[in-house]
């Protein structure tokens, strides 16, 4: 049976603002919000039940919000009137629908395989940008280290666009040691390197570290690593943003794969 409430004051209400609003409060809830129909539609088809399916009043004629009603449990749905769920969220009232869930436990640290290190990345738009791309690339593991911006903001899920459902998300680590532990080759992007990405075999097992927005990768990360890496380029710009770096990097091993498999 499905729950109404109206009133702003309820418990409920004020515990989906403090989601929302503070990194603080979903880490020590271990919960997040999924806004809109295609991060839900991603949760639910990766086989994650949400604890609360918060529904705007206008939303309940929508046809696939409809269609993922009918895959919800109704004991958790919460109908919340167009107006109170316009205060809580960004989306609009006739696809108005947000899971609250229980962030998903990392799996244990990852020795081989591919995986990436994020350090102090601080932009939320950064963080998801590489987090979808990881995901597109077959990366099994991304670290972040405890300055990175929150990976279950609001912020971040939009950008990652359903990628946390597809990669083992392993926040606050210590990077020196996941790197240190790991028994591929660790690769860092940096600035100063006389070593090309595309002289390297990313083949096997593989690290890929990627450093702060401004400060680059820090110099015990550094001390960390096997190989320092650039990627060339061929005009004026100093340096690529780090989601592109990202980009260029995880799919060099793809396309890498892909001439090795033709062999």
């Amino acid at each position: 049976m499905m729950q109404s409430i109206s009133s702003a004051q309820n418990p409920f209400i004020k515990q989906l603002q403090r989601l929302g609003e503070s990194a603080r409060e979903r880490r020590k809830a271990q919960q997040a919000l999924l806004e809109g129909i295609h991060l839900a539609q991603t949760c639910i088809d990766a086989g994650t039940a949400p604890q609360r399916c918060i529904l705007a009043e206008s939303a309940a004629a929508h046809v696939e919000i409809r269609a993922l009603l009918a895959r919800i449990d109704p004991q958790c749905v919460v109908q919340l009137p167009d107006a109170l769920f316009g205060k809580l969220f960004e989306l609009q009232a006739q696809v108005g629908i947000v899971l609250l869930i229980d962030i998903p436990a990392p799996r244990p640290a990852l020795r081989d395989g591919c995986a990436v290190l994020l350090e102090d990345i601080q932009d939320p738009g950064n963080v998801g940008t590489i987090l979808r791309t990881a995901a597109a690339a077959g990366v099994d593991t991304i670290y972040l280290s405890p300055a990175c911006a929150d990976c279950w903001s609001p912020k971040v899920l939009r950008a990652a666009m359903g990628a946390h459902f597809g990669i083992n998300i392993v926040e606050r680590a210590n990077l020196p040691q996941v790197a240190g532990d790991f028994a591929g080759s660790v690769i860092a992007t940096h600035l100063a390197a006389a070593v090309s990405l595309y002289s390297l075999d990313l083949t096997g097992p593989v690290a890929i570290v990627f450093g702060n927005e401004g400060q680059g990768v820090s110099a015990d990360l550094l001390q960390q690593v096997d190989t320092r890496a650039i990627i060339p380029m061929s005009g004026r710009t100093e340096s690529l943003n780090v989601g592109a770096a990202a980009a260029i990097c995880l799919f060099e091993r793809v396309r890498q794969l892909a001439v090795l498999q033709r062999r």
